[in-house]
């Protein structure tokens, strides 16, 4: 049996230790503990979808896909390679088991209720259809949504490069103090507003947080001490902290499991492509330097922050609160989808992950659902993975327009030199996610992240003050063109989540932890070591080592939790397995029947 996941949960009962589950099944002393060999759930998912096992298929259903999706997601332009488009690619579930099927039924408030069919069969070249107008109605405009927070939140570093710290009589540790009051605050709400978010639905909440973070962005156009630099990056990270979060739970309300890192991918390239659009659009803004006596940052902050209201004002509208409730005056009366498209969106969904049926998308989380999911140790190695795998390249990132200023570039050379490793940033995200998905890795990706910083880091290092300062341009570019992991990690801690409940906690816990590290490294670059910061390149070189060490240990304990499931699975009967799917408490990942990925 693969060491895969498993992406089934039952709705039933709380959420207790498997192993307690297992005694009790072992104690009814049903047939022999010896080996069986039969797949977990009768069925097995190997991330590139679900196969059937021993699955009481009725013979008068239609049939079903012969060939698995493969990875053929990724660019999402044709089928599986020599698949005929018009045959089924409604993939194997245990909804096919009316026995089973019982066990996973999407609860009764499910808001796509009405479209859950058992027997729904569909083409390829419908699914794929489906699919790419998903990615133009939904993953679209969330990439827009991202550009426009984006905006916000890293058109600091663009102020700095117009002598803002020098205007404001500030210097390079309030800058940083700055920095940090804005990624505590971000970090504070991550799970407030997810929590609103789960409550009010991600298609209002989003747009609300939106319009509040411009307003306060365009506040700074009247900065004028260091208190209102301190209250508005407070209030910009309040109001954009949970946004990531928000907005992957939303996505997996419309993608499978094996289609959802990519789509994150796409998400963080929106991330690059703004900073690319950002470039340019500062460059003009700041040359507005004079005009009406103020400062060109200061009109940079004001524009940009009002096509950001905008930009929400659009989402209020564009955002569908679910795939069959697309229908609205702005979106037209007859939705963005067809009955037909809905019931292939809805279906294909969960027959990928059936949790995903067990809580309604504008359903709170309760005080104990809450609590489950925040103590799910089984999910803190990728926590831990969030707070450390950026903080090597994050202080180089901070600085590089302060670096660039520092070794002899203008304001204007600086706005532009930041574009090439925008650029190759993009293609290496793109690319690592493709190599991701194609070869079910995640640990191995981001220990390649790690060398590649390494290999940046010790030249820049090495780099003495006379040093060549193109030299010193062209590896630090490197240095931050590097293959990101994030998305693949977050799309990873959604999966093994394996339940809405906790995937809502999840993600924002991971976000959490990833600002906690941006906190680390907002100050390992110092005053008394500028302009070379070799002691705080060398403190980078330790954490970057330290890394490679936590992504090796990760992958060892899923290894370990997978092989330990795994025997006690073996030694029950058929018999017992079945009378523990049917009586189980456990929940989510703590079902003895998943798998983790890694």
């Amino acid at each position: 049996m693969p060491e895969d996941e498993f992406n089934r949960t039952a709705h039933t009962g709380s959420e207790t230790n498997s192993e307690k589950d297992l005694n009790l099944v072992l104690e009814k002393g049903i047939g022999d503990s010896s080996d069986d060999s039969t797949s977990l759930s009768s069925f097995e998912d190997d991330e590139t979808g679900v196969r059937a096992g021993k699955l009481n298929i009725p013979v008068d259903w239609p049939p079903l896909a012969a060939h698995e999706p493969k990875k053929y997601y990724f660019w999402n332009f044709h089928g599986p390679k020599g698949v005929d488009l018009d045959a089924t690619a409604t993939q194997p579930s245990v909804y096919d088991d009316p026995e089973k099927a019982t066990l996973y039924q999407p609860l009764p408030n499910y808001e796509n209720l009405h479209r859950f069919n058992p027997k729904a069969r569909w083409t390829w070249r419908e699914e794929i259809a489906v699919v790419r107008k998903i990615d133009l109605r939904i993953m679209s405009w969330c990439a827009v949504m991202f550009m426009a927070l984006q905006l916000d939140r890293g058109n600091i570093s663009q102020a700095v490069a117009d002598n803002m710290l020098d205007d404001l009589h500030f210097t390079t540790n309030h800058y940083n103090n700055g920095n940090t009051i804005f990624k505590v605050f971000f970090l504070v709400s991550e799970l407030p507003s997810q929590l609103v978010s789960k409550k009010l639905g991600p298609d209002r909440w989003i747009p609300i947080q939106m319009i509040s973070w411009s307003i306060v962005a365009m506040c700074q156009f009247w900065l004028n001490s260091t208190a209102s630099f301190y209250i508005t990056r407070a209030l910009l990270g309040a109001l954009e902290g949970g946004f990531i979060a928000d907005v992957c739970l939303y996505l997996s309300y419309y993608y499978t499991g094996v289609e959802l890192p990519v789509r994150l991918a796409y998400f963080w390239a929106g991330l690059t492509v703004s900073e690319i659009i950002a470039a340019f659009m500062g460059f003009g803004l700041l040359h507005m330097r004079g005009v009406q006596g103020k400062e060109g940052w200061r009109w940079l902050f004001l524009v940009e922050g009002a096509i950001t209201a905008c930009i929400g004002i659009l989402s209020w509208l564009l955002m569908p609160p679910c795939p069959t409730k697309t229908a609205s005056w702005f979106r037209g009366k007859k939705g963005w989808f067809t009955p037909r498209e809905e019931t292939i969106i809805v279906n294909r969904v969960l027959r990928d992950d059936s949790s995903k049926g067990d809580m309604h998308n504008r359903q709170a989380l309760n005080s104990e659902m809450f609590w489950r999911s925040l103590t799910d140790y089984d999910l803190w190695p990728i926590y831990i993975i969030g707070l450390m795998f950026f903080v090597p390249s994050s202080p180089v990132d901070t600085y590089l327009t302060l670096t660039l200023r520092s070794i002899g570039f203008t304001t204007f050379q600086t706005t532009l030199m930041v574009l090439p490793k925008q650029f190759l940033h993009l293609v290496f995200l793109l690319a690592v996610t493709y190599i991701s998905q194609r070869y079910n890795e995640r640990t191995y990706p981001g220990i390649a992240a790690q060398f590649w910083i390494l290999a940046t880091l010790i030249p820049l290092r090495i780099f003495g003050g006379h040093s060549n300062r193109w030299a010193k341009y062209i590896v630090t570019t490197l240095l931050l063109s590097y293959p990101s992991t994030h998305a693949i990690q977050v799309g990873w801690t959604s999966r093994n989540s394996n339940s809405v409940r906790t995937r809502t906690v999840s993600a924002a816990m991971y976000n959490m932890f990833c600002q906690l590290g941006g906190i680390v490294a907002s100050y390992i670059y110092r005053q008394d070591d500028r302009p070379l910061y070799h002691r705080g390149n060398s403190v980078l070189i330790g954490i970057a080592v330290l890394n490679v060490f936590i992504y090796i240990g990760t992958k060892l304990y899923y290894i370990a939790r997978n092989k330990s499931r795994q025997k006690k699975w073996n030694e029950l009967t058929q018999e017992q397995k079945e009378i523990y799917l049917s009586t189980t408490t456990d929940q989510g990942n703590k079902r003895l029947d998943f798998r983790f990925a890694h």
